[in-house]
């Protein structure tokens, strides 16, 4: 493994990026703000109360949002290539995602059975956030159930893209009887979004992703292990189930709250640990680790800078821009497939 001074000027250099994309994603917006405003309003206070507000509760709130969501996306992706050893596997291949946009389904597209009355209240925000979270915790249960019977890592691979489709199925099921209003308000959610959390929301979702993030770094030791395969994990005392149990569970945690709260967004996950491997040519999680959060956060702050289209008064799915991004490198790993070292 490579040391981690090697790195220095690397980790150095991102995060000097990092900061970069930070302010520049805050800067942005339709309401033009200067920069001697912004900071001002970050670090005290200005005569303008109407950039204050926009600043501290509607710009400041985004961009933390979009470095949680790429740093976890990112960090959630990595866990599962190295745990599946596959270098297509992303956050969202235990079914996740597709518990979550369950859950919000029968929230949004259910709620007509239950009549006018109850519409308001099942549709409104924090009810799509906690049937979102419901929905990737049972299908999270489920797979932490089968993972404790089945040894084959690819098996449980396989068994979570099943219970995806099966949450797809009845997804359509519930489109085919709803209504025009009930399938726009699902897709615009399915679009993802970084801007609409509150700082309290904010809180609760930075809380559980760093309850994520600990227990990521603590099965670093095991990570390293299963990239030299089973039988020399086991060689080296460790307990196979036990550290593939904390994996799936820290990738569930981080994947799922990212989903309940900012919507299912898609190639970041996939696309991050190959990047940054590019820059980082060490297969030490201790490394890369740390390094997959900072480039995810990068480029999450870009794409959401991207999707404000500097300028205008209109902003893109958050979803539209990632896959721009993503897709590129997916079709990159699949022409080089049989080059990738894992």
């Amino acid at each position: 493994m490579n040391s981690t001074k090697t790195y220095r000027f690397q980790f150095l250099s991102l995060t000097v990026i990092l900061l970069l994309c930070f302010i520049i994603n805050i800067s942005l917006g339709s309401v033009n703000i200067p920069f001697k405003s912004i900071f001002s309003s970050l670090f005290g206070t200005i005569d303008n109360e109407t950039w204050q507000i926009i600043v501290t509760t509607v710009r400041l709130p985004k961009s933390i949002t979009a470095l949680l969501v790429g740093s976890g996306l990112g960090l959630s992706g990595l866990l599962m290539q190295t745990l599946f050893r596959n270098p297509l596997a992303g956050p969202f291949v235990l079914g996740i995602s597709s518990g979550a946009s369950l859950g919000v389904a029968l929230v949004i597209l259910g709620s007509g059975l239950f009549g006018g009355v109850f519409t308001d209240v099942f549709t409104n925000k924090w009810s799509i956030v906690i049937a979102a979270s419901l929905g990737s915790f049972l299908v999270l249960l489920a797979v932490l159930a089968v993972s404790s019977k089945v040894r084959d890592t690819m098996a449980i691979l396989i068994i979570g893209l099943m219970f995806g489709s099966i949450t797809a199925a009845v997804v359509s099921v519930l489109s085919y009887f709803s209504s025009a209003e009930q399938l726009q308000q699902y897709i615009f959610w399915g679009f993802g979004s970084l801007s609409n959390l509150s700082w309290n929301e904010l809180l609760i979702f930075a809380g559980i992703y760093v309850v994520g993030l600990l227990l990521s770094i603590a099965s670093i030791k095991g990570l390293n292990s299963l990239l030299l395969g089973d039988n020399y994990a086991k060689s080296l005392g460790l307990n196979l189930k036990q550290n593939r149990l904390i994996i799936i569970l820290a990738t569930s945690l981080v994947a799922g709250t990212i989903t309940a709260f900012a919507g299912p967004i898609a190639f970041i996950g996939l696309a991050i640990p190959h990047l940054t491997r590019q820059i980082f040519t060490t297969s030490n999680h201790k490394i890369l680790l740390p390094a997959v959060c900072l480039f995810g956060a990068i480029v999450m702050l870009i794409c959401d800078s991207i999707a404000q289209i500097p300028g205008s008064d209109y902003m893109l799915p958050i979803n539209a821009i990632t896959a721009l991004v993503g897709a590129p490198v997916v079709i990159w790993l699949l022409v080089r497939q049989q080059k990738m070292m894992f």
